[in-house]
């Protein structure tokens, strides 16, 4: 699914946060798996980004459950969004790129990008959702402000470390 383009119905903009959730979810993921390694060694200032990143992804899917059940949509099974993640969000794997921070990056930069497309497409619709508007698009708007912030952690930590 798009999201370039308008959100027409209360199915459509389930999936799109089940899409959030999952890709908040595959963030997490590859953090902790950084967090974890046994075949790196990272500074403190690394370990501890990543285990914020972590932690701030499950509230993420948190936030965006909690919108995803006020809306009167039957939600799309999990089975069915995975691929839809993995072929857009997931193109590339942790070992992809020359450091932990690199992939962090490149995670913190696709959802930033990812909920900034989605509120552009609430905001070019004029479907009245079962949610309310405002609370919806502050609630994104303040995950893609923490994202933004993520982004320019990592960033700051890249300089420090190069």
């Amino acid at each position: 699914m798009s999201v370039t383009r308008t959100v027409g119905s209360d199915h459509q903009l389930a999936r799109l946060l089940q899409i959030g959730m999952v890709l908040e979810e595959v963030v997490e993921a590859r953090a902790y798996k950084h967090a974890q390694s046994t075949d790196i060694d990272l500074e403190d200032d690394v370990l501890e980004l990543l285990e914020e990143a972590a932690e701030e992804s499950a509230d993420h899917r948190s936030r965006l459950e909690a919108l995803i059940d006020e809306l009167e949509a039957e939600p799309v099974a999990f089975e069915k969004i995975e691929p839809l993640v993995e072929a857009q969000y997931g193109k590339t794997k942790p070992d992809d790129f020359d450091g932990v921070l690199y992939d962090q990056l490149c995670n913190e930069e696709t959802a930033y990008k990812f909920y900034d497309d989605v509120i552009g497409a609430i905001a070019a619709s004029e479907t009245s959702f079962s949610i309310d508007r405002a609370e919806l698009v502050s609630v994104l708007e303040s995950i893609r402000e923490e994202e933004r912030e993520g982004v320019e952690e990592v960033t700051e930590l890249m300089e420090t470390h190069q």
